[in-house]
């Protein structure tokens, strides 16, 4: 009987699989059933070809050979997953699969990963496409029964290939310029430079920021404040000012009333649910999308993750009476919303123009058993589940009353007050300050109050903030963003100071070399905006790589002419005893280290011990790990106890029954109370 070979991102994803389709025979490297063979990769299992592979002169960075412009690139199998890769074009070749389905994330990167795998293994046969936006049991068979012919995908192919080879082009071809003519390691990219220039512009401005002091004048009426709209210089003019206005009464010349509304705010999408949690939990965006990608992989009670909407399609609301039942028994609002019909309150959700591959981050039609998540899993779980609660509830609803006070001459202020009318989705807002009734009078004779104010500096970006910055310049995508803020910190060109972003003195440096095109967003949001057209059919992706090559050429004859002086902030004076040169500090996961500048040469040491969880006999502190001459061995740093480290063999090393009787033993003698100087003298005595 002839079978489908599906193909997943991930072995788990590959075994949620084939419990809902029923393949319960497990073969070590796939899944079979009676109507599916299905098998997996680890992300990615091929890679474009690096200039080594395509060209013996390539292997050696120099400027001459630059720019690198491949008619073809290619693509090679990564070597720690060539067993899986091996294993999927056994499959493929079997006389019994007759079509392939592609499973692997529904988006842009997931359609690549996958159409590389079969391409690799030269798979012919007609190929489906499964797409979800959930993995619950009943989403994957709903999914299997509307399977899509993989062709209709096939610009979100070209639109992420075209992606990978433009970043191929611009990233090592502009990172080779800066190395070869700078000799150091200079990574420069078309979404992480101008990133990293977010975070400098705001750090100088904050650098070069020098406080002032200036001076507001309030007008004060019982529990009413109104401020007036100018500032002072001096304290002297604010008290000349007030001086004018004392004694005299204030004109109530208009009363407004105003109800606002206001809904309540859209669900998420991934940008925004990194930024919500780094504000309030500290989390960092890769943090964040991983206990998003948990709860929907592994809990499978949330849509999928990387998400650019927070909007719904139509089609979807059929099935949100099923999902707050689902959540009835974790949120009592759940049930409330449920006796009233499951009415959404928020129509402007159902937009179907404005979801792209996926739509927003909700709840699934999965129980959630909080026993099951993590405490972190929790937190994000609940702001999903606020902002989909969020969507049945009434409006906030507040009265503002605005009055305008004109005092001679022609000096005014405005009181402004509100009243909550109907707390709506904001079920914790309450009214807790008295409003005065203007209403009844004609004029108010107020007291002034002069504030002394002191101008702020900008806030640091965190990456919240950052988050958002690349958003609205449209650098990066959801799934992209918080990998390129890690990488930029993994480079040593940007670093974590608390919740804060600071770029390095090597970040800096590159900020200073790299071409002025490649600081500003622009550029790559303009790339950005064309890879969404390559996606929806609208523009070719050849065109693209042509324009980009262009740009290439560019780049690196700027590089190459450039006149700008080159500081190297990672040479130390420490000189390396192998070659002589200066030996450059480096960050690793152990801690800082020197390596050798020379790079014939491969001296390295570590800047600091490395402290072990080895105890110190005398003060139990933890001890470092020290390489002397005759091999390693721990130090405690608080009171010079040295130990002997073993070696692997000895460590592992069983000691024998005999050895163990033995050393009992001695330690049991040992163990035995000596003999008090009085006792011995008694026993002394009583021989005699």
């Amino acid at each position: 009987m002839a079978k489908k070979l599906v193909l997943a991102e991930k072995p788990s994803v590959a075994k949620d699989l084939a419990k809902i389709l029923g393949a319960n025979e497990n073969k070590k490297t796939y899944y079979e059933g009676k109507n599916y063979v299905i098998t997996w990769a680890y992300g990615h299992l091929l890679t474009l070809k690096m200039p080594e592979d395509l060209k013996p002169e390539w292997r050696k960075w120099t400027m001459e050979e630059l720019p690198m412009l491949p008619k073809s690139i290619g693509i090679k199998p990564l070597p720690k997953t060539s067993g899986q890769l091996k294993t999927i074009s056994t499959l493929a070749k079997r006389k019994d699969i007759d079509g392939g389905i592609i499973a692997t994330d529904s988006g842009r990167a997931g359609e690549l990963l996958a159409r590389w795998i079969f391409e690799w293994v030269r798979f012919n046969k007609p190929m489906q496409r499964l797409w979800i936006s959930s993995q619950t049991k009943k989403a994957v068979l709903d999914g299997f029964k509307n399977l899509q012919p993989a062709k209709k995908y096939e610009n979100l192919y070209y639109s992420e290939l075209a992606r990978t080879k433009a970043d191929w082009l611009i990233g090592l071809n502009v990172t080779r310029a800066l190395t070869t003519k700078y000799e150091d390691n200079l990574s420069a990219g078309r979404v992480q430079t101008p990133s990293l220039n977010f975070v400098y512009e705001t750090q100088e401005k904050i650098e070069k920021f020098m406080p002032q002091t200036y001076y507001t004048v309030d007008c004060l009426y019982e529990n009413a404040k109104a401020r007036l709209n100018k500032q002072f210089q001096t304290r002297q003019e604010a008290q000349e000012f007030v001086a004018s206005l004392n004694g005299q009464l204030g004109k109530i010349e208009k009363i407004e009333i105003k109800d606002k509304s206001q809904n309540a705010p859209l669900p998420f999408d991934l940008t925004e649910i990194q930024r919500v949690a780094n504000a309030m939990f500290g989390y960092s965006a890769k943090k964040t999308l991983s206990l998003v990608q948990s709860l929907y992989e592994t809990h499978k009670i949330v849509s999928y993750p990387r998400t650019d909407s927070k909007y719904l399609p139509t089609d979807i609301e059929g099935t949100l009476k099923e999902r707050l039942q689902a959540v009835a028994n974790f949120d009592a609002r759940a049930k409330q919303y449920i006796r009233d019909g499951a009415k959404v309150k928020q129509k402007s959700v159902f937009n179907n123009n404005k979801v792209t591959d996926h739509y927003a981050l909700i709840p699934t039609e999965e129980m959630p058993r909080a026993e099951k998540l993590s405490s972190d899993e929790l937190r994000i779980y609940r702001l999903i589940l606020e902002r989909f609660m969020g969507l049945f509830a009434d409006a906030y609803i507040e009265s503002e009353v605005r009055v305008k006070v004109v005092f001679n001459p022609k000096v005014e202020f405005t009181f402004k007050q509100s009243k909550v009318k109907q707390t709506g989705w904001k079920v914790e807002e309450k009214q807790t300050k008295t409003m005065v009734d203007f209403t009844n009078l004609k004029s108010i004779k107020g007291s002034f109050a002069i504030n002394e104010e002191l101008t702020s500096p900008p806030k640091a970006l965190t990456e919240g903030t950052l988050l958002e910055k690349m958003e609205k310049s449209g650098l990066g995508t959801p799934a992209t963003r918080a990998e390129i803020i890690e990488k930029l910190i993994r480079t040593e060109l940007m670093e974590r100071n608390g919740s804060a972003l600071r770029v390095t003195p090597k970040g800096k440096q590159l900020l200073s070399l790299v071409n002025a095109s490649l600081r500003k967003p622009d550029l790559t949001a303009k790339w950005e905006k064309d890879l969404e057209l390559i996606a929806t059919g609208k523009l070719q992706s050849a065109n693209f790589l042509k324009s980009i090559e262009e740009e290439t050429k560019k780049l690196v004859k700027e590089i190459r002419d450039s006149k700008v002086d080159y500081k190297d902030f990672t040479l130390t004076n420490k000189i390396c005893p192998v070659s002589g040169d200066r030996l450059r500090e480096k960050n690793t996961k152990d801690g800082k280290i020197y390596v050798c500048s020379n790079p014939e040469c491969n001296y390295t040491r570590r800047k600091e011990p490395k402290v072990s969880n080895r105890r110190c006999p005398v003060c139990k502190r933890k001890m470092e790990i020290i390489e002397g001459n005759n091999g390693a061995f721990f130090r405690c740093k608080y009171d010079g106890t040295t130990e002997k480290m073993l070696d692997k063999k000895d460590r592992n090393k069983k000691i024998s029954k005999h050895e163990e009787r033995k050393l009992m033993k001695k330690l049991n003698q040992q163990s035995e109370p000596e003999e008090s100087p009085l006792a011995a003298a008694l026993r002394k005595a009583m021989e005699e």
